[in-house]
């Protein structure tokens, strides 16, 4: 007797033939030219073995590992342990019996917030096993005695690559999520998402340039960067950008803001109600605004000093022309806060006091603890970097991306791998992350001498370690007023590396912590009443003394800031207005070298 037919499941929806296969045959076609185009280009392009020096590290790690096999056989039997409390427990729910985790994701691990990965056994095992899997990996490489901090440090940090994406989220049969969706769109979710990775390709030339948000969604100038102002001054590194005055009173030291040259200056001016360049203009700031070109072949001989004297000098030749002020308070962002330093122990030397305070944003001075970035800072790793810039004149603003991406890959490489080509999902419009792919490039020389001289030899914390327009530097000689804005989870300027500049530069200091990372952490209103910062008034040799004895206090820190301002200088006159002196507008702000995009 024959059965009768399974009611189909009406979540389930069949693809519809004809579409799938013009999307089939279109795939097929711009893969072939993809191909096509790559191995055109094969023979002009050279690809190295290890370009990252990670094989070398690795077969350190594994022959100390190999060294030491009980240390090993115990981690493997740990490991299957808590194996076997998986399997039990598992089988426990599957009988109906409350359990616990043997393991759970961290807070904060968005890659398993699906509710499937807890409520279904079977994708609450796979998760629990990949957890367990990837705390196995991470404890055997973490305690490998008789590795160099450097080489352990590389291992630790490629490992976590590896498990990354190894991660059951980042696969279509073991994402509960990804296998809902293809049953509910009848697979066209994977059809989109691999004409989303064909698109990525295309743009990438062949290289996967992940994308990460609507870039037509925002327009430089229109709905983004629209603190309105003019720029006064350009030469061939930068355009200097004034805003206009929103009230009938400034402070008489104008403001000065260095951003990083690794990205573009408007992470200060994303939006009007997260724009620290429009907030500051309110509260009575004269503001001024470097605005770095995008370098290409032209200008690869130019150095840091270049920055210097084209950069932070210039702007306050240009400052005193523009409003009569010789005085002028100075914010330096990053690398633009090193740049800042370096200027200041520069102008020491030289008798120029004209910046009256200095305001160091996530700023390192002191190279020794790099963070995770020092993993990519090796012999092998910056000769081979050298040879590319060498060849271009330039360091390509994607391999600066892809670098910062890696460290946090989960949220800024896997989670869009998942969401574009997985769920085939378009990436969601974003200021932040329209800002974090606008990427920039790095002049030769330049980068070349900041990675050897302040990442790899760490020379800028030594006295006359580091010269600059034929002047040796010394940072302890700085008396200028200081204030440090370091973020608790810094990734890229660790927090307890950033506070070594209280003790290496010379004059008064103020540090407050904030909490979140490297640019929410910065870019925090008032008016968002997100991230508690810290302060405390001492500054004790060691961060985490400073860290035990200060005072949490709930918002943004920009207050703070203001007021320290003010107590160093809170005279006022009445407003500038851009072009009122000596120095007429060129064009509206936020100018054209900021709007330059890389192809």
């Amino acid at each position: 007797m024959s059965q009768p037919d399974k009611p189909a499941d009406p979540d389930f929806k069949m693809p519809d033939p004809a579409v799938f296969g013009r999307g089939m045959a279109d795939i097929a076609e711009r893969s072939q030219r993809i191909v096509a185009d790559w191995l055109k280009r094969m023979p002009k392009e050279e690809h190295e073995a290890d370009p990252l020096n990670i094989g070398s590290a690795f077969m350190e790690m594994t022959t100390r590992l190999m060294s030491n096999p009980a240390h090993l056989m115990q981690a493997q039997l740990g490991l299957w342990q808590d194996y076997m409390s998986l399997w039990q427990n598992t089988a426990r729910r599957m009988m109906g019996m409350d359990t616990q985790p043997v393991i759970d994701q961290a807070s904060g691990d968005r890659r398993f917030k699906d509710a499937a990965w807890k409520d279904s056994e079977v994708f609450d095992f796979i998760k629990q096993s990949y957890l367990l899997s990837a705390r196995y990996v991470q404890d055997v490489v973490t305690h490998v005695d008789g590795l160099d901090d450097k080489t352990a440090k590389k291992v630790d940090f490629y490992s976590r690559q590896f498990v990354d994406a190894m991660s059951p989220s980042n696969f279509l049969l073991t994402n509960p999520e990804v296998l809902r969706k293809t049953a509910e769109t009848g697979g066209e979710n994977l059809l989109k998402g691999l004409n989303n990775l064909l698109t990525d390709l295309e743009q990438g030339k062949g290289k996967l340039r992940i994308k990460m948000t609507d870039m037509d969604a925002f327009t430089l100038g229109e709905n983004i960067g629209v603190t309105p102002g003019k720029v006064v001054y350009q030469n061939e590194l930068m355009q200097l950008v004034q805003y206009n005055p929103t009230t009938a009173k400034v402070l008489k030291r104008p403001l000065l803001i260095g951003p990083p040259w690794i990205n573009k200056f408007y992470i200060l001016d994303l939006r009007p109600r997260n724009s620290f360049v429009k907030w500051a203009t309110s509260q009575g700031h004269t503001v001024f605004v470097i605005s770095w070109v995008n370098p290409d072949e032209k200008l690869s001989e130019k150095g840091f000093d270049d920055y210097m004297t084209q950069g932070y000098l210039a702007a306050l030749d240009a400052i005193e022309q523009a409003t009569g002020e010789r005085e002028v308070n100075a914010i330096g962002y990053c690398l633009g806060g090193t740049l800042l330093a370096s200027t200041l122990a520069w102008m020491a030397v030289k008798g120029d006091d004209r910046i009256k305070t200095a305001t160091f944003f996530v700023t390192m001075t002191d190279f020794h603890e790099a963070g995770e970035l020092g993993v990519f800072i090796d012999e092998e790793q910056l000769s081979a970097l050298e040879d590319k810039m060498n060849k271009l004149g330039y360091l390509e603003g994607s391999e600066m991306a892809t670098t910062f991406n890696m460290l946090r890959a989960n949220d800024l490489i896997w989670s869009f791998v998942v969401n574009n080509y997985l769920l085939g999902n378009d990436p969601f419009p974003f200021d932040l992350l329209y800002w974090n792919a606008d990427s920039t490039r790095m002049p030769a020389k330049m980068h070349s001498f900041y990675l050897r001289k302040m990442y790899q030899e760490n020379l800028l914390s030594e006295p006359g370690g580091i010269e600059l327009a034929g002047v040796p530097i010394d940072l302890g000689k700085i008396e200028t007023p200081a204030y440090f804005l370091s973020t608790r989870e810094d990734h890229i300027a660790p927090w307890k590396s950033t506070y070594r500049g209280t003790q290496l530069l010379g004059g008064s200091k103020r540090f407050v912590l904030a909490a979140s990372g490297h640019i929410a952490g910065v870019v925090n209103s008032p008016d968002g009443g997100k991230y508690n910062h810290w302060i405390n008034e001492d500054l004790p040799p060691d961060p985490d003394d400073w860290f035990k004895s200060a005072t949490e206090l709930s918002g943004s820190w920009w207050p703070d800031w203001h007021r320290w301002i003010c107590a160093h200088d809170k005279a006022q006159v009445a407003a500038r207005e851009p072009g009122d002196g000596k120095l007429k507008t060129l064009e509206d702000a936020p100018g054209s070298y900021v709007k330059v995009r890389l192809s």
